[in-house]
């Protein structure tokens, strides 16, 4: 925590810049309480900061606005961003798994999210290239082997994780995860993703993940993208599947209009969490 609470606005917003700069991204939350000031006094400094050109103004906190497109965010900055609508998805994305199946879940935040709730689903064949992810079953089996849940043995996911280099994301790519990928089959995918739209598709900022991704997506029956509403309109440096590749998306209720429309023309299974579904006779 910054002990001068008198800071001059100058200040405090260069102290901003660095911290967007040096970690990849910053949180609200977190400038409060290093800088001892109050949440308006800070999102009153992006503003500015933003309006300048310096930083990009996203839900929840800031990211450097050099090279948007290419830039990935730190797994703990982007886990600050839509927390509500992430857990909402996760929530009903993991009706979509069908018990005895085989998986497979890709990086970011919104599987992380998932992960937690795949715990209920019982005897799962789970194959990620997630640490995050991974480490959500491991724990889970850990605690039920010491009798800390309670759920039989028998129930639990066969977890797999793929090899690979670490992103800033905690994702493992590159080519011995492709190579782990490509020989498998997947009843069913869960994909996160950077950035949506009409034509890049599905986007991620690094272009490692981009072919993992792409390898995910070839070796799965179906295809869920588990995206909240802000990656609408997002493009990545690297695009590594159509619109058309998606078999159901999973969303928050945010989403807009025109791209509900998008994925209506392209018979794309819309489930929006929160939302009841639309009457198959209407």
């Amino acid at each position: 925590m910054v002990d001068n609470q008198n800071l001059l606005a100058e200040q405090r917003r260069a102290l901003i810049l660095d911290e967007v700069r040096r970690r990849g991204g910053v949180r609200v939350n977190e400038l409060t309480r290093r800088l001892n000031v109050s949440d308006m006094t800070v999102r009153r400094d992006l503003d500015a900061l933003a309006r300048q050109g310096m930083i990009e103004k996203v839900h929840g906190g800031a990211l450097p606005v050099s090279d948007a497109s290419a830039h990935e965010p730190g797994f703990e900055v982007k886990s600050g961003l839509e927390p509500s609508a992430k857990a909402e998805i996760a929530k009903a994305a993991a009706e979509l798994a069908v018990p005895g199946s085989a998986i497979a879940l890709a990086g970011g935040t919104t599987a992380y999210a998932l992960a937690q709730r795949l715990l209920e689903v019982p005897e799962l064949t789970v194959v990620t290239n997630s640490v995050r992810v991974a480490d959500v079953f491991y724990n889970a089996q850990r605690a039920a082997a010491s009798g800390g849940d309670g759920r039989p043995p028998a129930e639990a996911a066969t977890v797999v994780l793929t090899g690979g280099m670490r992103t800033p994301s905690d994702t493992l790519v590159g080519p011995v995860a492709d190579a782990a990928i490509r020989s498998l089959h997947f009843d069913l995918l869960f994909l996160g993703v950077h950035g949506i739209s009409v034509e890049a598709g599905l986007s991620t900022p690094n272009l490692a993940e981009a072919e993992t991704n792409r390898h995910f997506v070839r070796s799965a029956r179906r295809v869920v993208v588990v995206a909240d509403h802000t990656k609408w309109g997002t493009v990545g440096l690297s695009s590594f599947a159509a619109l058309d590749d998606v078999d159901v998306l999973v969303t928050d209720a945010g989403l807009s209009a025109e791209a509900r429309a998008e994925f209506a023309e392209r018979s794309t299974e819309l489930l929006v969490a929160g939302e009841a579904a639309p009457d198959a006779d209407s």
